[in-house]
């Protein structure tokens, strides 16, 4: 079957089962599977495929049409410029949670040598592409799921941060719990769903792991554990990210500690991000 037929093929299947975008994520999990590059399958569509890599391509495109995220199909996802492996168990990376890299590099941008935690870390790609961005910092990622910490070591070991340091560990047992120097700044993209929530969101979400989804019964528990156990230990900055409609309520339990509370909008004009900066 030449390369341009299976492709086709693929693209009907995805579509069959409802799927999004199909003829993108055809082609990039073609080039998953057949570990080429973006114009590969243009140049040579009038090639025969290569049959065993047909056979990984139709296996994957099965996983796809079966619900599985595309980003655990191909096995990696880009997040920040770097190449971050994701799969079952670990929180898939998405554009908006940028806004808290931004924001770090940005606070960090007049400082030398800071201390920064990462509570929640997940796949490492906001931690990660702190550390990577800024080497002078010593940044503690923190993560309680064994199957997400297996691919925030694997992320650390192929960026190369050796300023990166990773704990397995509770967020819910506070700065206390863990032998921490005290932070500059603190990050954290944490579960922020309401638990009714969960089973009724889509397909493709509900394979992501339920605990880097599920906030408790309002949604908040996570963001008052921020704020109880760890912000009170913090010498500078935090900021986390939210769901819609969340940024009030969590305004309010910052600004006990923190003299300016803001939030910002994502590209969709959410509001995504909530900052504490000027610590009493």
């Amino acid at each position: 079957m030449k390369i341009k037929e299976i492709l086709s093929q693929a693209v009907k299947q995805l579509n069959e089962a409802a799927v999004d975008n199909a003829v993108n994520e055809a082609r990039w999990i073609f080039e998953a599977a057949f570990e080429c590059g973006r114009d590969y399958a243009v140049l040579h569509g009038e090639s025969d495929a290569d049959c065993v890599k047909a056979e990984r391509f139709f296996g994957m495109i099965k996983s796809r049409a079966d619900g599985s995220p595309v980003q655990y199909v191909i096995g990696e996802w880009d997040f920040y410029g770097e190449t971050f492996k994701v799969g079952e168990g670990v929180l898939i990376p998405r554009p908006e949670t940028e806004m808290l890299v931004d924001f770090a590099l940005d606070y960090l941008s007049d400082k030398k040598n800071s201390v920064v935690f990462v509570l929640c870390a997940g796949s490492g790609c906001i931690g990660l592409s702190v550390a990577k961005n800024r080497p002078d910092a010593k940044v503690f990622l923190l993560e309680k799921s064994e199957l997400a910490f297996r691919y925030l070591s694997v992320n650390k070991n192929h960026l190369g941060c050796e300023n990166a340091q990773l704990i397995s560990g509770d967020l819910f047992d506070g700065y206390e719990g863990f032998e921490l120097p005290e932070p500059d700044l603190i990050l954290s993209n944490p579960p922020y769903i309401e638990s009714a929530e969960v089973p009724f969101l889509q397909k493709e979400v509900q394979r992501e792991p339920s605990m880097a989804l599920d906030g408790g019964a309002d949604g908040y528990d996570f963001y008052r554990a921020l704020a109880l156990k760890w912000l009170p230990f913090c010498r500078g900055a935090i900021a986390v990210e939210c769901g819609e409609n969340q940024t009030e309520t969590i305004e309010k339990l910052f600004t006990a500690k923190c003299a300016n509370v803001y939030s910002e909008n994502d590209f969709n004009g959410i509001g995504r991000m909530v900052v504490g900066t000027e610590r009493f």
